[in-house]
């Protein structure tokens, strides 16, 4: 039998290709492509030994997975955050790790503008409370006039901004890795981040999962909003102190949450902010949208046909691999 000298990629992510027929058929013309479903973390650990290239979603891959990648070349993220990949340990190894930024930011944008227009008018709760059987209405508030927060002004921080323009709010920007005059061109304002805290009737998050921004929001920060404002959480749950958050909830520091992403996903049953009748949960879906997983699995693809043919990379999430 004759053996392939084409690559071999294995397909972890539970997406790719779900929703883009294409991006397969872009892989299968340069590799032999396997799509796995896996359900425990030493399937992986196994499934590495054997490809040159995997596409992953949240799934784990630590520096026991990467140790075990014996011919292991390329990591295709499939998604704009790399918390859940061991980027220093793949490095070391030689082992390229690409990802999909800005892929989803439209679908995280709109999501994130959802959340505050739900949780300030309990959309939800009206919805569940009617098909019951029943017919209280529930004063809710609007959203013109008020002051937006922003804390994070990548690419989807801007996006919200942009969004919430014809909304007639004022908007506060806190990122101190953006210049001032950036924000201040899109109609917003700089501030530091209590004093957006104080200030903002709404507060949403669009920052990295860093040891900087882990718990970012702690009991201290939820002290400092208003009453009557909402907070706001699309980017990582951890960025979040959720103890702290069930305590602001419970005694009405805030008047209200909207989270769709949590410090342990999936959520636990028994997680206490599950008991609140003044918040909204959803699980992670802010980026889950047909146009932006088309977007992500063809710039996967591209990106992993690039590497196999001798080319860099489009989309390189450690770049200092390929530093001599």
């Amino acid at each position: 039998m004759e053996m392939s000298n084409k690559p071999k990629i294995c397909v972890i992510s539970k997406s790719f290709g779900q929703y883009c027929r294409e991006a397969l058929e872009i892989l299968k013309t340069f590799s032999e492509v396997e799509v796995k479903s896996v359900k425990e973390y030493k399937e992986i650990v196994d499934i590495v030994k054997n490809f040159d290239g995997i596409i992953v979603g949240n799934e784990k891959i630590n520096r026991e997975v990467i140790n075990n990648a014996v011919r292991l070349k390329i990591i295709a993220r499939h998604g704009v955050g790399i918390d859940n990949i061991d980027i220093e340990a793949a490095t070391e190894k030689g082992i390229v790790v690409t990802y999909t930024p800005q892929a989803n930011s439209d679908s995280v944008a709109e999501y994130a503008i959802a959340l505050i227009l739900n949780i300030m008018r309990m959309i939800p709760k009206l919805h569940n409370l009617t098909i019951n059987g029943g017919w209280n209405r529930i004063l809710g508030y609007e959203l013109m006039g008020k002051t937006v927060g922003i804390i994070g002004f990548g690419g989807i921080g801007r996006r919200v901004a942009k969004k919430l323009g014809g909304f007639d709010v004022k908007i506060l920007v806190y990122d101190p890795y953006v210049k001032e005059d950036d924000i201040r061109k899109i109609g917003a304002i700089p501030s530091k981040l209590d004093e957006l805290l104080k200030t903002s009737d709404i507060v949403t998050l669009h920052v990295a999962l860093t040891p900087e921004t882990k718990h970012l929001i702690n009991r201290e920060k939820l002290k400092l909003m208003k009453s009557t404002a909402y907070l706001i959480n699309t980017s990582r749950g951890a960025v979040i102190d959720e103890k702290a958050l069930y305590e602001a909830l419970k005694k009405k520091w805030i008047a209200g949450a909207a989270l769709d992403v949590f410090e342990e996903e999936p959520i636990n049953p028994k997680n206490p902010l599950l008991t609140l009748d003044n918040i909204i949960v959803t699980p992670h879906n802010a980026n889950f949208t047909l146009e932006a997983l088309q977007r992500t699995d063809l710039m996967n693809a591209e990106d992993l046909r690039r590497f196999f043919n001798g080319q860099r990379p489009i989309y390189v999430a450690n770049p200092q691999v390929y530093v001599k």
